[in-house]
């Protein structure tokens, strides 16, 4: 008897306990919200950042950009790390057009790029007085002069110490194309650190806390029949 009073007892306490869990958890009518995400789904990708605006749009405020039709075109001004612009200046317009219709492969925004490490190495060697690494990116008029000023410069028991903190620009200024000769100018917008020493170590030249900003016009040059795509630099000039 006192087993039969045993199972009722625990009889009770679980349909207590049944009608108190129903009490708080609900029941499930078919109308509940589904969950806001599968907890065990991997979450949903970010939205794509809207495409960048394209080598030669022009942008608010800069009439000298100017479009260039049928050209392949990416970004116009801040398309690589850092914000560098690297814009086709409307003076540049119709050249780099007569060189896109010679040269199908010829990419104006590929072009800034080769530039820029083109502009780093050569004055990085410059300044170390590296003239095998000049000699390939130099023509002989220009390899001779970069060469004189390096001979002085040891001549007189100086060092060149530059330091290249960065691009603001590289704009394609100028763009020319006679027979199979292309001829670009680039021109570079960059912060350099420049200093001289003497043979004592001395600061004879420039100051090695000031940052300036340095303007300058590089010109380069390519047979376009040729099979070696490197251009050479045949020009330089300092703006300003």
């Amino acid at each position: 008897m006192g087993n039969n009073y045993d199972i009722i007892l625990i009889g009770l306490v679980a349909i207590f306990l049944i009608l108190r869990l129903r009490a708080v958890l609900g029941k499930r009518t078919g109308n509940e919200r589904p969950p806001a995400r599968d907890p065990f789904s991997p979450p949903a990708p970010p939205p794509a950042p809207p495409a960048p605006p394209r080598l030669g749009d022009a942008s608010p405020g800069n009439d000298n950009v100017v479009s260039l039709p049928g050209l392949a075109r990416p970004s116009d001004a801040t398309t690589r790390p850092g914000g560098i612009r690297a814009a086709v200046l409307s003076a540049a317009s119709a050249g780099v057009n007569a060189i896109r219709a010679a040269d199908p492969h010829f990419d104006p925004l590929a072009f800034a790029d080769g530039a820029r490490a083109a502009f780093t190495a050569i004055v990085e060697a410059f300044a170390k007085g590296d003239v095998q690494s000049l000699r390939p990116l130099l023509d002989d008029p220009t390899f001779a002069s970069f060469d004189g000023a390096i001979r002085a410069r040891t001549d007189r028991g100086e060092k060149a110490e530059t330091t290249l903190i960065g691009f603001e620009a590289s704009d394609i200024a100028a763009a020319e194309l006679q027979a199979n000769t292309a001829q670009v100018t680039v021109r570079f917008i960059t912060e350099q650190v420049n200093v001289v020493r003497n043979a004592e170590g001395q600061i004879a030249d420039g100051n090695p806390n000031e940052v300036q900003k340095v303007v300058d016009l590089w010109t380069f040059r390519r047979d376009i029949k040729s099979k070696d795509p490197n251009w050479i630099l045949v020009k330089t000039e300092s703006e300003g």
